[in-house]
């Protein structure tokens, strides 16, 4: 059948009335292909979109950790702020993304691979879309040259600790003081030495080695530096995907709390986005993960010239900081998980609270939790958008809320 490409769906997907999903096919195109449930599959191009370009890396047919590849960068650009427009103005906001950041070509510093021995050794990559074969990733237009040059490390770790029939995951991260990788999948070894897990990652100059979420070995304490604070995150600790994404979020977030002296870091995480205005402000971060906490906690003590930096560990799903005790603080910053954050937006919503600093990375929850502070009597002053995840349709949004 042949039919025409209407839009491209929030996956990247071209979508085409029914809807039916056609893989990696653009708004404006004719292709044609056989329907396979709400699918066309075997898809040929017949009428190719003006945007549409040749992929710029040589794994991207093969390979699932990126679905735009074959998409012009302005046009890509233009999409995920459009995402960001229609779902704000289904709320009933109307208003136009600023800016967006976008991270250069292999800059992402964490990565989660995974690994299968073969019969000529191994392989360590993504895999591939909708498959559970493991693609190799040389070249790779998205990973760090740090990241992609412990690869042959972990496909020698595949070799010689991996299960014949199982697979291993690698959770890689990047910092200021060399690698750190924490490895699952290992339960085949649960009762191995652990010296030659430590004597592999000496030998390839990892920083830090975990099994799950124990320790193996640390040659050095893996550091990433928010503001003037070293913070040594725990293994598979949620980090920002690039330094650049990172730095334009934190820049964000300091123009939206300028002025600001005490500000209240909720879903602090290691405070990636609260720390930076420590040198300023008092912070008090909440967040529900304990050894996030306990990072952000140990560099603040290691660190001088910053005002006072408190932690309290709070699920704030389920008990949500009450607006009549925010009153001791003139500006929040929110960073929730892509569910938002309904019930404690609504306690921001009746605070007086100067600014407030919203980040998300889904449009959706966060245009309902947009609309809730609209309505508490916030304006909404500006929009950015953040791409860190190039080449996805994954995309990020600060925003500054303010109240007069």
């Amino acid at each position: 059948m042949e039919i025409t490409i209407e839009r491209l769906g929030h996956l990247g997907d071209g979508l085409a009335a029914g809807p039916i999903f056609v893989d990696r096919a653009l708004p404006g195109e004719v292709v044609s292909g056989d329907l396979v449930g709400d699918r066309l599959e075997n898809v040929r191009i017949i009428e190719p979109s003006e945007h549409r370009i040749a992929a710029s890396c040589g794994a991207f047919k093969r390979c699932g950790g990126c679905s735009l590849h074959h998409v012009h960068p302005d046009f890509v650009a233009d999409w995920k702020q459009a995402v960001v427009v229609r779902a704000l103005a289904a709320q009933g906001i109307m208003i136009e993304v600023q800016a967006i950041h976008t991270s250069p070509e292999n800059s992402r510093r964490r990565a989660k691979l995974s690994g299968r021995r073969t019969k000529k050794g191994a392989t360590v990559g993504f895999f591939g879309k909708a498959s559970d074969t493991i693609q190799t990733i040389e070249p790779c237009k998205v990973l760090s040259p740090e990241v992609m040059a412990v690869i042959p490390a972990l496909e020698a770790f595949t070799v010689q600790f991996g299960s014949r029939k199982g697979q291993l995951g690698f959770w890689v991260l990047s910092t200021d003081t060399g690698i750190d990788v924490s490895v699952e999948g290992m339960e085949h070894q649960a009762e191995a030495n652990l010296g030659p897990f430590a004597e592999w990652a000496g030998s390839n100059g990892i920083s830090r080695l975990s099994v799950d979420n124990e320790t193996i070995c640390q040659h050095q304490a893996p550091q990433l530096t928010f503001g003037k604070v070293k913070v040594a995150p725990p293994p598979r600790a949620f980090t920002q995907a690039t330094p650049q994404g990172e730095q334009a979020l934190q820049e964000a977030v300091g123009r939206a709390l300028a002025g600001a002296d005490k500000v209240v870091d909720l879903f602090s995480g290691a405070g990636t986005l609260g720390l930076p205005l420590a040198e300023v402000a008092t912070l008090h971060c909440m967040e529900n993960d304990l050894g996030l906490l306990e990072a952000l906690a140990h560099g603040v003590r290691h660190t001088q010239g910053i005002k006072k930096v408190a932690t309290s560990a709070r699920d704030l799903y389920r008990n949500p900081i009450d607006h009549t005790d925010l009153i001791k603080f003139n500006a929040a910053i929110i960073d929730p998980p892509r569910a938002g954050a309904e019930q404690q937006v609504r306690q921001l919503a009746q605070s007086n609270l100067r600014d407030i600093a919203m980040v998300s990375c889904n449009p959706v929850t966060f245009a309902r939790d947009a609309n809730i502070l609209c309505a508490g009597g916030y304006g909404l002053k500006w929009v950015e958008a953040v791409d860190q995840f190039r080449w996805s349709p994954h995309i990020e949004i600060v925003a500054h809320f303010s109240k007069a």
